[in-house]
């Protein structure tokens, strides 16, 4: 062998081993980016307190008090989900605690762990300020045993009492009957306590560390798309991106996504959307004379085919950037775009839209419907927080129901109430059933969650919402055949695109939430359980046809209660709104919710919810009588959890 071959030889394998270390290095840095763009849960932790005494006292309660504690792992894995469908974990401290020294152990642990709530447990007397947990940033709760045997219940009342002495505010949770010391089993009534404690607090944990996505900025003078940083940072624990609507643009015109999802994409709009399309009434809309307009059809406003179709593989693609932008995207790493790759660590999102970007621009309709519904052209998945005009505090109500309920939520106006008297007047129609008081049109500019028409069915054929891992094939063709995709009303969004328009089927249960901040104040939120409602073909095509009819309809009706002011009527509800849109999910969570404002120190300033379904830590009893004024006290006197 000469010299030359040997040198071509060893060329040769060194190129191998460039291009194999090239690879590995390409993998590695794919498996770091899919860990970051992953999300990893926080954990509940499960304290297990015990008497330190022993010599014939801890020896004779370790299995019992283990045996609680798995009791409460149990139910809550059996029964609560995370957004992506995984059960919510519980981690049990390695023994039970009984002095501080366990304490500081299981604390070690579960930082480890990933904990970001707790509930501690007990059927006897332990040490309250040794055993407690001491996290300033985790929610707490305690289950104290009720059992005549030990006195579980009078270390609940001690360990609450140094939970509100330290400023560490807890749930108590106390069975109401008494139940023998070998019961395992945990009551409905405490189960109950449990599971919405659980609930509220993997929400706070979830969204702490997160990000908002400000995309653009302030939306024709609507103050909640403002963000507010501070609000952010303070009482979620949430950081706050801004990041110019130009970085869309960018990315749209060097091709910054993944093309052959893009063709995928379109196939699917070819097949589900395009069939769709509503309407045109921009084409009966004439132009004003001396009033420029980039595009027109000839007859009026509308754009032509050509254009239509521009508009459609635009308005993917601006979906498909939003969401590389919020949560990365490995597609990008290979690409070679390492930086675009990462995404903000968004959990929720913002798009301004109007009117700079509409006014030149296809509007966001069509990726905030989209995103917000829980499937896309990859078929089910978690449904996105994306808000419309960039309100983030309706962002932030959405991203409260969805956590709550792991489904698709409402963007809406809560436009217009409409009395019997003042349906009669128009259409000539008696109103009856769950709409006999009345109803709130809720209806905004064609950009809300495909789940809310009401078209899938539960086991019993009634219209639901289902989490996505219980949707089907037919449920997403039944929510796409239900919708129709408007040309965008050129009158409002100059730049064209496509609206959402559908009617949601009646007989849903709903709630509607609203956070606001008012200065000198700070947050609260409002919120109304209640139902919506179908009318009679004709009613609803004369009310509707009144607003826009290329957007979304829903008919919702509050459940009243005449000993709560604000729902004495349904006139009482939307004059006592706090601001022009709500956020609307499925299923009756108002106590839920109330549970998890109390946790984030955020007053609840109006709701219908029972007196015997709320459910707030110990110590809002020390602040008053009036559950309402002492929720307002006891959040001034806490104040955010992270300031």
């Amino acid at each position: 062998m000469n010299d030359a071959t040997f040198s071509s030889i060893i060329l040769s394998y060194m190129w191998i081993l460039v291009t194999i270390s090239r690879g590995v290095r390409l993998i590695i840095k794919l498996i770091k980016i899919e860990k970051t763009m992953k999300q990893n849960y926080p954990k509940i932790g499960i304290r297990p307190t015990i008497d330190g005494r022993q010599g014939g006292i801890r020896e004779g309660l370790e299995e019992k008090t283990m045996n609680l504690a798995k009791a409460v792992k149990n139910l809550i894995e059996s029964n609560l989900k995370n957004g992506d469908g995984s059960k919510v974990e519980c981690v049990i401290s390695n023994t039970t605690i009984g002095r501080v020294g366990e304490s500081a152990a299981c604390a070690e642990q579960f930082e480890r762990e990933g904990v970001g709530s707790t509930i501690t447990v007990t059927s006897c007397w332990c040490y309250g300020s040794e055993t407690m947990d001491m996290n300033p940033y985790y929610p707490k709760a305690v289950w104290g045993f009720n059992g005549t045997e030990r006195p579980g219940a009078v270390y609940l009342a001690a360990v609450l009492a140094a939970h509100a002495q330290k400023g560490l505010p807890a749930y108590g949770i106390y069975g109401h009957d008494v139940q023998d010391l070998d019961d395992n089993t945990i009551p409905e009534d405490v189960a109950e306590k449990i599971l919405r404690f659980a609930r509220a607090a993997q929400a706070v944990a979830t969204m702490r560390g997160k990000s908002y996505l400000s995309l653009g900025n302030t939306c024709m003078g609507i103050a909640g798309s403002i963000v507010n940083a501070d609000f952010l940072q303070q009482y979620l624990g949430m950081r706050t991106e801004y990041v110019s609507l130009v970085e869309i643009l960018r990315r749209v015109d060097f091709g910054i996504y993944d093309k052959d999802e893009f063709e995928k994409a379109m196939k699917w709009v070819e097949k589900y959307c395009k069939p769709q399309e509503g309407h045109d009434y921009n084409e009966d809309r004439p132009l004003f004379p001396g009033v420029p307009m980039t595009t027109f059809n000839g007859k009026g406003k509308g754009k032509n085919r050509q254009e239509k179709d521009e508009d459609w593989e635009f308005t993917v693609k601006n979906m498909m950037i939003i969401r590389d932008l919020m949560q990365g995207s490995e597609k990008l790493l290979e690409m070679g775009y390492k930086e675009e790759a990462i995404g903000h660590n968004a959990i929720a999102a913002g798009v301004q839209g109007q009117r700079q970007w509409t006014d030149y621009k296809p509007n966001f309709d069509f990726p905030e419907s989209m995103m917000c519904t829980s499937f896309d052209w990859n078929g089910p998945r978690e449904a996105y927080t994306l808000a419309t005009e960039n309100d983030f505090l309706n962002g932030m109500s959405m991203l409260f129901g969805h956590l709550l309920t792991n489904r698709g939520v409402m963007f809406s106006d809560i436009r217009t109430y409409w009395s019997p008297e003042a349906v009669k007047r128009v259409t000539g129609t008696d109103l009856s059933g769950a709409a006999a008081g009345g109803f709130i049109h809720l209806i905004n500019s064609g950009a809300t969650t495909l789940d809310a028409t009401g078209a899938m069915s539960d086991k019993d054929g009634n219209p639901t919402i289902k989490p996505f891992w219980e949707m089907k094939n037919e449920d997403m063709e039944a929510c796409l055949k239900a919708t129709s995709w408007m040309p965008a009303d050129r009158d409002y969004f100059r730049g064209g695109g496509y609206s959402s328009h559908f009617v949601t089927k009646g007989g849903m249960p709903m709630t509607m939430l609203r956070l606001n901040l008012v200065a000198g104040l700070g947050p609260v939120l409002q919120l109304a359980e209640g139902w919506t409602v179908e009318l009679d073909p004709k009613t609803h095509d004369i009310l509707d046809k009144r607003t826009d009819p290329t957007w979304p309809t829903t008919w919702f009706a509050p459940r009243l209660d005449p000993t709560k002011d604000a729902f004495k009527d349904v006139y009482s509800v939307m004059n006592n709104w706090g601001a022009n849109h709500g956020a609307i999910c499925y299923g009756h969570v108002g106590a839920d919710l109330i549970t998890l404002c109390a946790m984030l120190r955020i007053p609840v300033c109006m709701h219908n919810i029972a007196d015997k379904d709320i459910f707030r830590p110990a110590c809002w009893n020390s602040f008053g009588m009036d559950k309402e004024g002492a929720d307002y006290r006891a959040c001034q006197n806490f104040g955010p959890i992270y300031k």
